[in-house]
C-alpha cells in the first residue's frame, strides 16, 4: 500500500467503521475483504485501531475494533492490504492493585506484529505515574501488515539438515560480532545476516566442522532506557519487543521488512552448507520491565493476563528473570502466543531449533518448576515443532530456579556443572577425578532418567555469558568497568587463572602455558559424551579484555578480531572436532556403564595415575590430577589426563598405541614420536591431554 491508498482506507474506516472480522488468527491477516485485526485483551473494555501513514508518523484514523469473542477483540479493515501501518490503544480499568494498567494514552505494538515502521525513542511519555496522561505515539514504533503472498520467498529445495544430536557440534555466535571486522566479507555485509553466510565465513564454519550455529537473540529487541541515556546498547538482545520479527539491526540496509528476507537468505545458505540454525529465544520476559517501566504492548493490552503478578500485591511483578517481569505462560493466551511464535520461526523462517533463555521460568506453576508445565506438554506433541532441537537454559533467579537435569525427555540442557568442573580441573586444580570423570561420561547422575540420553547434556567451557576461553586463562578477575556499572556486574566465580600475569603479556612462557590450557580444555570438550558447544571466537583466541558481562559492548571488545586470529588454535579446534567425528565411541547414544557385556568387553575403563584400574577411594583423593579413560570401540581409544604442573610418566596398557592428539604440543595432531622414559612409560606433559588409539 502507498500513502494515497492508506489515506483512502483510513477515510472509509473513519466514515463507516470496520467490518466485524474474525477472532482468529491473532495479529493482522490479509484476507479477501481487507486486513483482519485480532488482539487478545481479556480484561479490556475496548481496543482502538490507529491507522498511520507509511512512515508511521501521521495518524490517519482512529476506530474501535467492533467485536469481541472470548477475550479477543477483532475487526476487518476493508480494502486494506500489505503495508498497512497501525497501532493499538486499549481501554479498561486503571487499577494496579488488581493488576490492571490500561491507559489509552499509550500507543501499543501488536504482539503479533511481523514488521514495524517508525523509530523508537526513549521519552518519559512511555512511562506511567506522573507521565500517565502523556501520549507516546510520536516516539513509538507501529506495526506493519505483511502479506505472505506478496512477500513470498524462494526457498528452492531448502530442507533442514536434521543432524542427529549425537553428531551435533554447536557454535554459539552473535550475528553482528562474527563478521563486523572480517576482511574477506564485503563491507556492506559485515555485521549482517547475509554477512554471516559469506563464502569466507561459511568456509570457516565448515573447516571447523560445525554442524549448527546457535545465534544470540535475533528477535526485535529494545535498548533499556538507562543504557540509552549513557550512550550504550543492549548488544546481546535479551530484551524482546517482538516475538515474530527478526531484528532490523542485522539487515543489510536496516529496513525492518528486508530483515525478514536477509534472515531467510542466511538460513537457506547455512542449510546448503549442512549447518543448522538454533535461535536463542527470550520468552521469559519482555522489554517492559517492572512497574516503573514503559507501557509498549503487553502491559497496556492486559497486564494481569500477560505477566506473573505477586499474590500479595498485584501492583508488583514476580521477577524470576532479574529483568523486572516474568511472562505468565500459565495463561492459555500467553502460551498460545509463544507457541504461535515458535511455529512461525519453524514454518516461515525454517529454523532448526531453539535455546530457551531462563527456561525454568517458562515451566513455573504456583508451586514452582513443573516438569508437566503447559509449555513443555505443548512442545512434546506439536506436529510443526516435532523434530526441532529444544535446548533449555535450566535456571532462573526465582525460588527453586536451578533445575539442571530436571527437564523431560526430548530436551537438552546447558550443563553449567560441566563448565565449572572442567574449569576447576584444568585451570584451578580443585575438582577431583570423580567429578571430571562424571562430566566426561555425560553427567549421568543428573541427566540419566526416563528415556534421556547423554545428548541431554550441552557441554561447554565458555559461553556468551562469562569469560571467553582466552580470558579464562588470562585474568584472575573480571574487568567490567567499560560497562558503566563500576565493575559490580558479572559473576566473580570465574574459576579462572591468569597463568602468572593479568591480561596480555609478552612473556613467552606464560603465553605457551595459556595456549596449552586452551588446547586441553577444547580437547576435553570434544572427548566428552553429550553435545559440545564452542563459544564463537574461542577457536581463534578471541578476548574481551577481561570483560565477563559484555552485554552492552557493541565494539571491538565483542567483535571478532580476525586480523589477530590464532591460526594454530583454529587448526587444533578443527582437528579436535574431526577426531570426535572419527571415533564413534565419543558420540555414544547410550550411557557408559563400565560393566562387562557377554563378550567380557567394557565400554569404559578408568585408570589411576599409576596405570592401574581406579578403585573407589581413589576417585575422591585430593591433589591427584592424573588419570586415564579407555573407551571400547574399533579401535579402542585411550585418553590420558595430566593437570599437574609437571610432566608425568604413564605406563600404557598392553598392546601398540598410536598418539592421536597431544595438547602438550603446539602442533598437537602432527605425527609425533611417543616420548618414553627408560621404563617405557609415555611422558604426559604438564597440564596436557593425550589421546591414543590402539593399533595392535
Amino acid at each position: 500500500m502507498d500513502d494515497p491508498m492508506r489515506e483512502a482506507v483510513a477515510r472509509t474506516c473513519a466514515e463507516r467503521g470496520l467490518l466485524a472480522g474474525d477472532p482468529y488468527p491473532l495479529g493482522a491477516t490479509v484476507t479477501g475483504a481487507g486486513v483482519n485485526i485480532a488482539v487478545f485483551s481479556e480484561h479490556g473494555t475496548g481496543i482502538e485501531l490507529c491507522l498511520y501513514d507509511g512512515a508511521g508518523l501521521r495518524e490517519l484514523a482512529r476506530v474501535p475494533l467492533p467485536a469481541s469473542t472470548d477475550g479477543v477483540w477483532h475487526g476487518c479493515v476493508p480494502g486494506a492490504g500489505d503495508g498497512l501501518v497501525y497501532g493499538l490503544r486499549a481501554h479498561g480499568p486503571d487499577d494496579p492493585g488488581r493488576g490492571h494498567r490500561f491507559n489509552p494514552a499509550k500507543l501499543l505494538l501488536d504482539p503479533y506484529a511481523r514488521a514495524f515502521a517508525g523509530d523508537f525513542r526513549w521519552t518519559d511519555a512511555h512511562l506511567g505515574d506522573a507521565h500517565a496522561s502523556e501520549d507516546n505515539a510520536r516516539d513509538m514504533i507501529k506495526a506493519v501488515v505483511v502479506d505472505p503472498a506478496i512477500e513470498a520467498f524462494d526457498w528452492g529445495d531448502d530442507r533442514p539438515p536434521r543432524t542427529p544430536l549425537a553428531d551435533t557440534v554447536l557454535y554459539e555466535v552473535h550475528v553482528k560480532g562474527f563478521t563486523r571486522l572480517h576482511p574477506d566479507v564485503p563491507e556492506a555485509l559485515r555485521g549482517t545476516y547475509e554477512g554471516l553466510v559469506s563464502p569466507a565465513t561459511i568456509a570457516h564454519l565448515k573447516r571447523l566442522g560445525i554442524t549448527a550455529v546457535s545465534l544470540l537473540p535475533v528477535h526485535l529487541a529494545l535498548d533499556e532506557m538507562p543504557l540509552v541515556r549513557r550512550g550504550a546498547v543492549n548488544y546481546w538482545g535479551y530484551n524482546t519487543a517482538g516475538f515474530f520479527m527478526p531484528t532490523h539491526r542485522y539487515a543489510r540496509d536496516g529496513d525492518p521488512r528486508q530483515a525478514r528476507d536477509g534472515f531467510r537468505r542466511m538460513v537457506k545458505a547455512l542449510h546448503q552448507a549442512g549447518i543448522e540454525v538454533i535461535l536463542d529465544v527470550v520468552y521469559n520476559h519482555t522489554c517492559e520491565g517492572d512497574q516503573r517501566g514503559p507501557t509498549l504492548s503487553w502491559r497496556g493490552l492486559d497486564n494481569a493476563s500477560y505477566y506473573r503478578l505477586r499474590h500479595d500485591d498485584a501492583r508488583l511483578y514476580e521477577n524470576h528473570t532479574g529483568t523486572g517481569n516474568t511472562l505468565n505462560l500459565a495463561h492459555p493466551r500467553v502460551l498460545q502466543m509463544v507457541m504461535d511464535s515458535l511455529r512461525f520461526w519453524v514454518d516461515e523462517m525454517h529454523v532448526d531449533g531453539f535455546r530457551f533463555d531462563l527456561a525454568t521460568s517458562l515451566a513455573r506453576g504456583d508451586e514452582g518448576f513443573d516438569r508437566r508445565a503447559p509449555l513443555l506438554q505443548c512442545l512434546a506433541q506439536d506436529p510443526v515443532l516435532a523434530g526441532v532441537k529444544l535446548i533449555a537454559e535450566p535456571w532462573d533467579i526465582g525460588p527453586g530456579g536451578y533445575q539442571v537435569g530436571q527437564f523431560p525427555s526430548g530436551w537438552s540442557e546447558w550443563n553449567d556443572k560441566y563448565r565449572d568442573t572442567v574449569r576447576a580441573f584444568w585451570v584451578q586444580k580443585t575438582a577431583d577425578r570423580g567429578k571430571i570423570a562424571s562430566r566426561l561420561s555425560g553427567t549421568s547422575e543428573l541427566f540419566r532418567h526416563g528415556t534421556r540420553r547423554p545428548q541431554a547434556s550441552i557441554n561447554y567451557v565458555a559461553s556468551h555469558d562469562g569469560f571467553t576461553l582466552q580470558d579464562l586463562v588470562s585474568y584472575d578477575a573480571k574487568h567490567n568497568l567499560d560497562n558503566g556499572e563500576e565493575n559490580r556486574d558479572g559473576t566473580d566465580n570465574n574459576l579462572s587463572w591468569n597463568c602468572g600475569e593479568e591480561g596480555p603479556t609478552t612473556l613467552l612462557a606464560i603465553r605457551a602455558l595459556r595456549s596449552r590450557l586452551q588446547r586441553a580444555l577444547i580437547g576435553t570438550l570434544m572427548l566428552s559424551q553429550g553435545v559440545p558447544m564452542l563459544l564463537g571466537g574461542d577457536e581463534m583466541g578471541r578476548t574481551q579484555r577481561g570483560n565477563n558481562n559484555a552485554y552492552n559492548q557493541d565494539s571491538e571488545v565483542t567483535w571478532f578480531d580476525w586480523a589477530q586470529a590464532d591460526e594454530e588454535l583454529i587448526a587444533f579446534c578443527a582437528q579436535a572436532i574431526a577426531m570426535r567425528k572419527r571415533f564413534a565411541q565419543l558420540r555414544c547414544t547410550g550411557w557408559l556403564t563400565g560393566l562387562a557385556d557377554l563378550n567380557d568387553r567394557r565400554d569404559v575403563v578408568w585408570f589411576n595415575r599409576l596405570g592401574d584400574e581406579m578403585t573407589a577411594p581413589q576417585w575422591t583423593e585430593a591433589n591427584r590430577f592424573v588419570f586415564g579413560m579407555l573407551l571400547d570401540g574399533t579401535p579402542p581409544l585411550l585418553a590420558l589426563f595430566n593437570a599437574e604442573a609437571r610432566d608425568w610418566p604413564y605406563p600404557l596398557p598392553d598392546g601398540a598405541w598410536q598418539v592421536v592428539m597431544d595438547t602438550g604440543e603446539r602442533r598437537s595432531f602432527d605425527p609425533v614420536a611417543q616420548q618414553r622414559d627408560a621404563d617405557g612409560k609415555l611422558l604426559l606433559k604438564a597440564r596436557s591431554l593425550t589421546v591414543l588409539h590402539k593399533v595392535a
